[in-house]
């Protein structure tokens, strides 16, 4: 039988190098942008593989650094990540094949290919979103481990991050009413008012955790670090807010 813990440090040096590779993914095709140009908006442009694989492979690599502090069994924390991980992989890959294709990747029902296409990238959200749950629940059912804020900001790092994930849900599922209901190219368009909320909160479980662990390394108090990190928590949930009053007012 395999040491529990060599499997746990073997999944999260996987993870870790797949995180990177998106991200090195996502360079790559900004590089590309940079020599094929075209537009960088729209439902067709090297935006989405640029964006997605950052995006992706940061968070990738976020949640297996803050799931080190969540108090989880080391073999549902280890199957969770792997999910996740191949999750990632399996989104920024279909983004990628759809952009390389010249053809939007998200909404796309022109073909029984892309509808293919945009059916696994839909599914795949929808495990996204079963598995950061499940790390957000058990934040908030047992303290996260860490220095002085860090429970605080893992909590709030999820928290704000299933913000992301509904926000997300809600543009496939607004673009999906309209792509059935034979208006496609409203569809393309139908995501752009929940844009804005989406990007905003979808690094707050890198940026408040990250922020608790850089004030571990001051010689400021417990109590004047926990306090820091509380405002900065305000101030990433009053930046939500607004970009939430923002969507429903265009949506």
């Amino acid at each position: 039988m395999k040491n529990p813990r060599a499997v746990r440090h073997a999944v999260e040096r996987l993870c870790h190098a797949t995180g990177l590779l998106l991200v090195l993914s996502g360079l790559v095709h900004l590089v590309v942008f940079a020599v094929d140009g075209g537009p960088w908006d729209g439902p067709v442009s090297w935006r989405k593989p640029v964006t997605f694989g950052l995006s992706f492979g940061v968070t990738l690599m976020a949640v297996v650094w803050v799931t080190s502090y969540v108090r989880l069994g080391a073999r549902t924390r280890v199957v969770l990540l792997a999910v996740f991980a191949a999750d990632c992989v399996v989104e920024v890959g279909g983004i990628t094949l759809q952009a390389w294709r010249r053809v939007p990747s998200h909404l796309n029902m022109e073909t029984p290919f892309d509808t293919g296409v945009s059916m696994v990238l839909a599914v795949g959200g929808g495990v996204l979103v079963v598995v950061l749950a499940a790390f957000a629940v058990a934040s908030f059912r047992h303290r996260p481990d860490g220095p002085a804020g860090m429970a605080l900001a893992v909590r709030s790092g999820f928290a704000i991050l299933l913000v992301a994930l509904v926000s997300g849900a809600a543009m496939i599922a607004r673009g999906v009413v309209l792509t059935r209901t034979g208006h496609q190219e409203a569809a393309y368009h139908s995501t752009a008012p929940l844009k804005p909320l989406h990007g905003v909160s979808l690094h707050a479980v890198l940026v408040l955790p990250l922020l608790a662990w850089l004030l571990s390394r001051t010689a400021a108090s417990a109590r004047t670090r926990w306090r820091i990190v509380a405002a900065a928590t305000g101030c990433y949930a009053a930046a939500v807010a607004g970009t939430m009053v923002w969507a429903v007012l265009t949506y």
